[in-house]
């Protein structure tokens, strides 16, 4: 099994060095301790966790590392490479589920979840959701969490958007576009046990968001 204990540090370094070096000579000279270090433990704590969140969840999950190349294509910034190890465990079920994250950077090590973004016809859902009894529901747990020592983006939107009133108790999911919520983790000696109380505690919230879809 890998050795998780150093993963967040090891990251750390490694992101502080390539954003000094983010170049494809760099990275390839360097491609060994990114192997060892960073995307082989990645990619067996993905599994590990996979259990835990089917568990969550109460289904099958698909498991996502991002890649270190960036698009850029249509990217004003070239660099080739991204500063960051993401992780995503994506349950499957009927349509998009509420999905749980964990990523590293040189300034963040973070693991959450939620929905990243709403179609169309979601968003339609989500607004007569959110403004009834079952959104301020959610938002109680949310503000519970965020209490704790979660955080959550600004919403999207600047205005409550029609029908809904400016001053609407849930005012707040009124004007979001996604709804994703993140706790913030500090080096660890048990890395899955941290991920798995993460992931506990904000479920009851994702519960909500699964009602919804």
């Amino acid at each position: 099994m890998a050795d998780f204990s150093t993963l967040i540090a090891d990251a750390r370094q490694f992101f502080a060095e390539l954003e000094d070096n983010n170049t494809k000579a760099w990275f390839h000279a360097n491609k060994a301790t990114y192997e060892a270090r960073l995307k082989t433990p990645a990619l067996e704590l993905l599994q590990i966790m996979s259990a835990k969140v089917a568990e969550l969840a109460g289904g099958e999950v698909t498991t996502k590392l991002f890649r270190a190349h960036r698009d850029v294509r249509f990217s004003k910034d070239k660099s080739p490479y991204n500063l960051h190890l993401h992780m995503l465990w994506s349950p499957q079920g009927a349509g998009a589920q509420p999905a749980f994250f964990f990523g590293v950077a040189r300034d963040y090590a973070t693991a959450g979840g939620g929905l990243m973004g709403f179609d169309k016809a979601q968003q339609s859902d989500w607004r007569a959701f959110a403004a009834e009894r079952e959104g301020a529901r959610l938002q109680g747990k949310l503000d519970a969490l965020v209490a704790a020592g979660a955080r959550m983006d600004p919403p999207e939107l600047k205005r409550v958007p029609a029908p809904y009133p400016a001053d609407h108790p849930q005012a707040d999911l009124l004007r979001r576009k996604s709804c994703t919520i993140w706790m913030p983790l500090e080096q660890t000696q048990d890395l899955p046990g941290a991920l798995s109380q993460v992931f506990t505690q904000i479920n009851p919230a994702l519960d909500d968001l699964r009602a919804f879809l």
